[in-house]
């Protein structure tokens, strides 16, 4: 059953946010690293200043009660939603999946943008994965991206929607796509910003990869050397970092605020891109769900269940791809056509790992022009 939802933090949980804010232990740092050896040390302690002393999370729930919000039960999971009707005549339907280590939150920018057209607009459904935000923690183990791309579409039949399109970026590429995989016959159109990081297409034996894909291995694996040690973590023991992350705010702002400086297109001053409201909101809203860790586990179950496909995998409905400059690295587009049908590919001139909130016009005019185009 599906019922109307508020965000309404108990104000107790936010009086003990600040009281942990005001006893952060600080580590020292190296002198001039910057953002080199992680999160940098005077910037996040800038950040908790202005957590503790101006940042406003009661407005924050003011814009997303703005909108309509429900909370559904499926398969024994209750899952939180926005739903904003489009007003052009006939409004495609479509549902956007975020990721890791983003929310729901991220889709605000894109909403008047998406909805508010006459001439070409949708009937947006943004759902928080299990584990995320305000939908239910699954404390069993099989909560994949696969899983998720079931309950998604019983969430868009359940709202009367037997034909809608999908969207996706980071984790939600991988949920968008399977739903195009499993539900063909009702999904529409795919759109994605990103590439699932499991993704491996059919290969026959005996087939050579191109220079191109070797040479996007290359680049993928120093990559991972690189930035991927929290991927590592996530996906093999996350409770341990958990532990720390769950109790101190501090910490949970700097594991989450490095991936948006380092993921992001900001010309080397993260509030180019972001602002510092935009920046806790985020974290705020995994602090006060106590979801780092469920949020996390997902990596673990998507290790067990990749993007992997068989001989006769294929998406076979219409595909759009937006590709980012700063986006994590990405295969050819040869390399995604083997398990896509690729109809549209963009090549943006700026933006990277999180686009709905760094290029919001730029992302929706895409959306926009692939929707209409197969409409």
């Amino acid at each position: 059953m599906t019922k109307p939802f508020k965000v309404t933090v108990p104000q107790e949980v936010l009086n003990d946010l600040k009281v942990r804010l005001e006893r952060t232990r600080w580590p020292d740092e190296i002198s001039g690293s910057d953002w080199a050896y992680g999160a940098n040390l005077s910037y996040i302690k800038s950040l908790i200043e202005y957590w503790h002393d101006t940042f406003n999370w009661r407005k924050i729930e003011d814009e997303i009660n703005a909108y309509p919000n429900f909370r559904v039960e499926i398969e024994g999971i209750n899952i939180h939603y926005m739903h904003i009707k489009g007003k052009g005549k006939r409004p495609v339907p479509l549902i956007i999946t975020h990721g890791w280590p983003g929310s729901f939150l991220e889709m605000m920018k894109l909403i008047p943008l998406l909805t508010e057209n006459s001439d070409f607009s949708f009937d947006l459904v943004i759902p928080s994965i299990p584990g995320f935000g305000f939908s239910d923690k699954v404390n069993q183990p099989g909560c994949n991206s696969a899983f998720v791309a079931d309950l998604w579409h019983k969430l868009m039949t359940g709202l009367g929607y037997e034909q809608y399109g999908a969207q996706g970026g980071d984790i939600g590429s991988g949920v968008s796509s399977w739903l195009a995989l499993r539900y063909p016959e009702h999904v529409t159109g795919l759109h994605l910003n990103y590439i699932a990081g499991s993704y491996k297409p059919y290969i026959p034996e005996g087939e050579q990869l191109t220079p191109d894909v070797y040479a996007f291995q290359k680049t993928g694996s120093i990559w991972t050397d690189k930035e991927g040690a929290y991927a590592h973590m996530h996906a093999t023991k996350p409770l341990t970092a958990a532990y720390g992350l769950n109790d101190s705010p501090a910490g949970l702002c700097a594991w989450i605020v490095e991936k948006f400086n380092g993921w992001s297109d900001n010309k080397g001053n993260i509030e180019h891109t972001f602002t510092k409201d935009e920046l806790l909101a985020n974290v705020t809203l995994y602090w006060v769900t106590q979801t780092i860790h469920s949020s996390m586990r997902i990596y673990n179950e998507n290790s067990q269940k990749p993007l992997a496909f068989g001989k006769n995998d294929f998406v076979k409905i219409p595909v759009g791809f937006a590709s980012f400059p700063k986006e994590l690295p990405t295969p050819p587009r040869a390399y995604i056509e083997k398990g896509f049908n690729i109809q549209r590919w963009t090549a943006m001139p700026e933006g990277g790992h999180f686009a709905a909130v760094e290029q919001p016009q730029l992302l929706a005019k895409d959306i926009i022009d692939f929707f209409s185009g197969i409409s």
